[in-house]
């Protein structure tokens, strides 16, 4: 996996994780339910950035996030769903 740079852009209502390079972005999008459970609800990697792991990238990020922070994820998200059951050492942190 290639080793990206991940901004965290955040509100009180919902966020993203986003990689950029030249030009284009691959995200991670979230909706904040309460202090202690958001919503995964969108991953979407352009076709530049297919094939580099920046959308495992950008899960990895959330995961670190929700245990530094203390919160749980509820991935409505088919891609981070799918992340979620390749890793079953990520299961503190998600809500399912």
């Amino acid at each position: 996996m290639t080793a990206f740079t991940i901004e965290r852009e955040a509100g009180p209502t919902k966020g993203r994780y986003v990689i950029r390079k030249d030009g284009e972005e691959a995200e991670l999008t979230w909706s904040v339910t309460s202090p202690t459970l958001i919503i995964a609800d969108h991953t979407g990697v352009p076709d530049s950035f297919r094939g580099t792991g920046a959308g495992l990238a950008l899960v990895t990020r959330l995961v670190e996030d929700a245990r530094a922070e203390g919160f749980k994820i509820m991935p409505l998200c088919p891609f981070v769903n799918a992340q979620r059951r390749k890793h079953p050492e990520w299961a503190d942190v998600f809500a399912v």
